[in-house]
């Protein structure tokens, strides 16, 4: 478990999370990054993830966000969603907070990491924690990859901090064009800028390979798009 930290929340409980630090960065230059899980935990899709974006030079935390409620390295299936509902349906608000400025600490003060480029991503219950995350951290900029009920938290356009990129599958029978159109609504009343890319031909959860709806096409195009966004908002 070498590629694991263990963080303290300021609600006093403890948080596992996965780390994936590049091969060859050096002191102070690496961007960081704020990964944050599907439904299913910090599993091997969103490990393997991790170490991609490592790959591209960036210091990766993937925190286990279940903590409060499931075990340490917890990772439920894909075919029994019921088993995650406890899960899921205990996340606040507030704790989600809490577990993000924890996160951007251990980033802020990584001996590998540049704290003026300090961004977030997340997929599907991730892409709202990481909407959350601009709204609550001062990141570069954050990405949500089909944020299922980000429309929950909406209101909290007016504190994002960085420009924000959002993705959403055309196919996707969770994320009806009322919710995105209510996400980005909010965006535009609060002045802030953003990128809006709505894949037609893709499904919801389309970037995870574990995945029946998983489209190699979308995920291609949305990962070359998502390391342009991150590279031209970095400070240099």
């Amino acid at each position: 478990m070498e590629k694991y930290v263990d963080l303290k929340i300021e609600d006093g409980t403890d948080m596992v999370a996965y780390t994936a630090i590049p091969a060859d960065a050096a002191g102070r230059n690496a961007p960081g990054l704020i990964l944050l899980q599907e439904a299913f935990g910090v599993n091997h899709h969103i490990r393997d993830v991790a170490d991609r974006f490592a790959a591209q030079g960036f210091v990766v935390i993937a925190p286990e966000i279940f903590h409060r409620t499931a075990p340490p390295y917890f990772e439920g299936s894909y075919s029994d969603f019921p088993s995650v509902m406890a899960h899921y349906s205990a996340l606040t608000v507030e704790g989600n907070e809490a577990d993000l400025k924890a996160c951007y600490h251990w980033l802020k003060h990584h001996e590998l990491v540049n704290p003026a480029n300090i961004f977030s991503i997340g997929y599907c219950l991730g892409g709202r924690v990481s909407f959350l995350a601009n709204a609550t951290l001062p990141l570069s900029a954050a990405v949500s990859y089909y944020g299922g009920n980000t429309i929950q938290i909406a209101d909290k356009a007016p504190n994002i901090s960085g420009r924000h990129l959002f993705f959403w599958g055309g196919l996707d029978k969770h994320i009806g064009q009322d919710q995105i159109d209510a996400v980005t609504d909010a965006m535009d009343k609060a002045g802030k800028e953003y990128i809006n890319v709505k894949i037609s031909y893709a499904d919801h959860a389309f970037a995870c390979d574990a995945r029946p709806s998983y489209n190699e096409k979308a995920t291609k195009e949305a990962w070359a798009l998502t390391l342009a966004f991150f590279a031209n908002n970095m400070v240099v």
